[in-house]
């Protein structure tokens, strides 16, 4: 599949990336094949027509093919063979190192040394074929492509304005950035290119003239509000079909930032262990939602509320190993600003009290781990628990804690977990005691927290959410693509809980 990419300076146009060589180092490894060995020509075709397909993984040309490629002899013949290496390494390993853009990255990372499969797919004339076996071969990152490739034919089509502020617009009224909006999600693939077509044509104003093309509709109506309340569910807003200064920024920012998004997505989906454990807990704090795998067996999804901008909850796996029945808490000296803060009276109607220079929280409903906490082995003292604060899972931004991962229903999940264990009776006579007890599970349950802000959600569309955390950002410059200014959100935490 080859894929025209058209570069536009213009600031509604798609931005691609282009050369940039911060690279993993396992797309460094020097390709073991003799120059002299290789038909040149044969062996640059095949490259050649392999990296017209580099957009369907959010990649391009250049980012392995340098412009100050050797022309001709052997030491063109390596530059292509180590090109292919890259573009190979970059499939199988991802093209960006997790450890040189983030600070924590502890999920295991696949460690496919592509020598040996490229030696064997050059000589058999087949460097497409095995190259296609290397990305993920899932249904999220076959979806995540196929959106990519579409966003990138549909962007030279956008108008060069953005979308104007004003009112807010709701359904069945007129505005003049009807036409814009409508342009967008035809971009975005949310409207067919029909949908104005039903207006009717201008009359001619001589005799023998074709008639004139009629003005685009500026009514908000009908199936353009159908697909802003699909964009918007898609986008993480409230699915209203009202258009207010939210979501006219949010389309502002795509396609383009959409796809870049996008590649970010596919990036980080590359540098996961193509054989995730069968039974497993995944935690994406960009959406703030978990899902849980129980052999090979999608069995549940819920929201979670994750680490604040400032007190990110960082990118690890780590096994849980025991649930925490009616735990206390022991506040970490880095939230002691915020106790100082807090009144006499406060702390004790809310059962703290000082313990070896710490404060520590009693058992109980106000305690800021609720009456459940999943422990987990990490060198991070990250966890997962229940909370008080239960309003926070009704609220679309759900980044409010200091880096732990709060559970909505954590007692129904945590019994979840207890019955497939075989330690529900346990963990039921623990919770009954009032005080805090440790229920080791038998077989420990890998915990994944990841950063995903492009994802397939279980009802099988692609989502989209804000870059809480602008983790985004370093991942993308990486690939090549433009950066993006910080962004301005400040969000404090609504308790002192973790």
């Amino acid at each position: 599949m080859r894929i025209p990419l058209i570069l536009l300076a213009s600031a509604a146009a798609l931005a691609l990336p282009a050369c940039n060589s911060n690279s993993d180092p396992a797309s460094s490894n020097q390709t073991q094949l003799n120059a002299d060995d290789v038909d040149a020509k044969s062996l640059e075709k095949q490259l050649m027509a392999a990296l017209d397909d580099a957009p369907k993984h959010g990649l391009t040309r250049d980012l392995f093919v340098k412009a100050d490629l050797p022309a001709e002899g052997s030491a063109r013949t390596q530059a292509l063979l180590q090109a292919a290496s890259d573009y190979a390494s970059a499939l199988a390993n991802g093209k960006v190192d997790p450890a040189k853009v983030r600070d924590i990255y502890t999920l295991p990372r696949p460690k496919v040394d592509v020598r040996q499969g490229l030696v064997q797919a050059i000589k058999d004339n087949k460097l497409q074929q095995w190259l296609d076996t290397l990305a993920p071969q899932t249904d999220e990152y076959r979806a995540l492509s196929d959106a990519f490739v579409q966003l990138v034919k549909r962007s030279p089509g956008l108008p060069d304005g953005e979308i104007g502020s004003g009112g807010t617009l709701k359904p069945g009224a007129s505005d003049p950035r009807v036409p814009a909006i409508v342009a967008n999600l035809k971009a975005q693939g949310y409207l067919q290119p029909a949908a104005d077509s039903k207006a009717p044509a201008a009359p001619a104003t001589n005799a023998g003239q074709q008639p004139q093309a009629a003005a685009l509709p500026t009514r908000y109506s009908g199936e353009i509000v159908k697909a802003v309340k699909q964009w918007q569910a898609d986008s993480g807003l409230k699915p209203d079909g009202i258009i207010g200064p939210d979501t006219i920024t949010a389309l502002n920012a795509s396609p383009r930032d959409r796809a870049r998004q996008i590649a970010v997505a596919m990036e980080r989906l590359r540098w996961l262990d193509r054989s995730p454990p069968a039974t497993r807990i995944d935690v994406n704090t960009a959406g703030t939602y978990l899902d849980y795998f129980r052999d090979g067996q999608h069995i549940d999804h819920r929201k979670v509320v994750a680490g604040e901008p400032g007190k990110e909850t960082p990118q690890i796996q780590a096994p849980m190993f025991q649930l925490v029945a009616n735990p206390t808490w022991t506040v970490p000296h880095s939230i002691d600003e915020e106790m100082a803060a807090k009144s006499g009276s406060w702390l004790a109607s809310n059962g703290f009290s000082r313990k070896d220079g710490q404060w520590v929280q009693d058992s109980g409903p106000k305690n800021s781990l609720g009456i459940v906490k999943f422990d987990m082995k990490d060198d991070y003292a990250i966890y997962l628990h229940d909370t008080p604060a239960k309003a926070l899972f009704g609220e679309e931004e759900r980044h409010r804690s200091h880096g732990c991962v709060r559970v909505e229903d954590a007692m129904g999940f945590a019994h979840m977990l207890a019955q497939a264990d075989g330690i529900d009776d346990k963990f039921t006579e623990a919770m009954a005691t009032g005080k805090e007890t440790f229920v080791k599970l038998n077989k420990e349950i890998p915990v994944r927290l990841m950063y995903h802000t492009a994802y397939l959600g279980t009802e099988g569309r692609l989502h989209f959410v804000a870059d809480a955390y602008d983790w985004d950002n370093d991942v993308a410059t990486a690939l090549g693509y433009p950066s993006k200014a910080p962004s301005k959100r400040t969000v404090k935490a609504e308790d002192v809980g973790p």
